[in-house]
């Protein structure tokens, strides 16, 4: 059915205005002053900006790991990531070494088809690089529409891979017109340091942070992008948490290299003092790279606000505290790396920046959505209010005050690690290629609705990509 959405002041990347929307067939079909149709539904939007829709390019939806697999599923985490904003997520498929990269990547659909209740994507990891491998990536591209790639520099003996395999990931992008997304800590020094603290009886939670110092993260960010200028490549860095790599990729970028870097709300209103909670409460906040002291925050928000970061992902990968997170009772290194992020991304930045001055409005809009579907190839049918547009709209409140809590969340975890934070702000209504997938705050959408989206090549939209190197 035709709809109307009136009265509400329409907030893009670059502009603020107030405008009605026509959706039209899933399309954005018409934007302009009073406009009129007998045959639409008419949404009153008074009092409320309108954004597109959130995208999260960041998230682990029924991922295994550590013995266990992510407690959220495409059901569940797209239903919560919908009433957070968003309306389209870039899940990370991962693949075995020695099998067909295809195998993963039905798996992969295998568990969101019929089940997302919003668009989604996929990002494939590389753990080697061959011939047999080397053979492969133009169909995963030309078929699937995957055009980004995940190299983990941590977790050894489980996902990291070696500098050569990145390096030859980076050229291959470079020729096929991909993007290298990297998980950047030095996964061997980490290693080390782990089985130091072991040997010392030092198990709690807070030495799984001890054990990832900031300088791990920094030394293996610069890596990654002195092997990208040397590949003419391009880069994007995962979940920065640290003053140590904002540098590096300051430095980059500076140099000329193409590196855009992400990093999630958790790093920007957490600290490394919540793994100290008692009762391995600390638990609940372990994931990689981990919280870091509080000085950090600052870096990061003046990092956004610069342009030296670019991007807000959620990080997505939430387990249990009961029966998962505390698998690691004992021993920090059995602790299921991930949290329950998703919902909260896109409030905790509008109420944080926005409403505390730190960050424009229109640069919520561009961290949050726009920015992120000119890197992964689905700008402008994603990330803008624009006519053409798929319509991806969120009715969003900006003075409803209300308090994070698992009593009023929507994923599935046990637990909140944003519990009591106070926030302003809050989606209203949520609409998915134009059908409600949440209206007046209730889920009323259909599952599996959500279509799999095959994205552009990096430098296909070069004209939008080019701005992503100009801080």
């Amino acid at each position: 059915m035709k709809k109307i959405i009136k009265n509400g002041i329409i907030v893009t990347a670059a502009d603020t205005y107030k405008a009605d929307i026509m959706v039209e067939n899933e399309k954005i079909v018409l934007i302009g002053q009073d406009l009129s149709d007998s045959s639409a539904e008419i949404i009153d939007a008074k009092g409320n900006y309108v954004f597109p829709g959130g995208v999260d390019p960041h998230t682990h939806l029924e991922m295994p790991f550590g013995g266990t697999v992510s407690k959220d599923d495409f059901e569940t985490g797209t239903i919560a990531a919908a009433h957070g904003g968003t309306t389209t997520v870039i899940d990370f498929c991962l693949t075995n070494k020695g099998k067909p990269l295809q195998d993963s990547i039905d798996q992969w659909h295998a568990k969101s088809r019929d089940k997302s209740v919003i668009d989604y994507s996929f990002h494939l990891m590389i753990s080697e690089m061959n011939d047999s491998v080397l053979e492969q990536l133009p169909s995963v591209i030309e078929d699937e529409g995957i055009t980004s790639f995940k190299v983990f520099m941590a977790y050894k003996n489980v996902f990291q891979a070696d500098d050569e395999t990145l390096f030859r990931t980076l050229e291959e992008a470079k020729r096929l017109g991909a993007l290298v997304m990297v998980h950047a800590e030095n996964g061997d020094v980490i290693d080390h340091l782990v089985k130091k603290a072991l040997e010392k009886g030092q198990t709690d939670p807070i030495y799984h942070a001890l054990t990832r110092p900031p300088e791990a993260e920094g030394e293996a960010t610069g890596r990654a992008a002195q092997l990208t200028g040397l590949a003419n490549s391009q880069l994007y860095v995962v979940h920065v948490s640290c003053e140590n790599a904002v540098e590096e990729i300051s430095k980059a970028r500076k140099k000329g290299y193409q590196v855009i870097g992400e990093t999630c709300p958790q790093y920007l209103v957490l600290d490394q003092s919540y793994l100290e909670k008692p009762n391995f409460e600390g638990a609940k906040y372990v994931w990689s790279p981990p919280l870091r002291e509080k000085k950090h925050q600052d870096v990061l928000w003046n990092a956004l606000k610069t342009g030296e970061l670019q991007t807000l992902g959620s990080d997505q990968c939430s387990f249990d505290f009961k029966g998962q997170k505390d698998l690691g009772k004992g021993d920090f290194t059995k602790i299921p790396n991930g949290g329950p992020i998703i919902e909260d991304r896109v409030s905790l930045l509008f109420s944080e920046g926005v409403k505390k001055g730190r960050i424009s409005l229109n640069q919520f809009v561009d961290i949050t959505s726009t920015r992120i579907a000119k890197t992964f190839g689905i700008f402008p049918q994603k990330g803008t209010i624009s006519v053409g547009a798929d319509a991806d709209l969120v009715i969003f409140d900006p003075n409803v005050e209300r308090t994070i809590s698992v009593e009023t969340s929507h994923m599935a975890a046990d637990y909140n690690p944003f519990e009591g934070i106070k926030v302003t702000g809050q989606p209203v209504s949520v609409l998915s290629r134009g059908e409600f997938v949440i209206r007046d705050k209730e889920f009323v959408g259909k599952i599996g609705s959500g279509n799999y989206l095959k994205r552009a090549r990096f430098g296909e939209l070069k004209q939008s990509q080019e701005e992503l190197y100009q801080n």
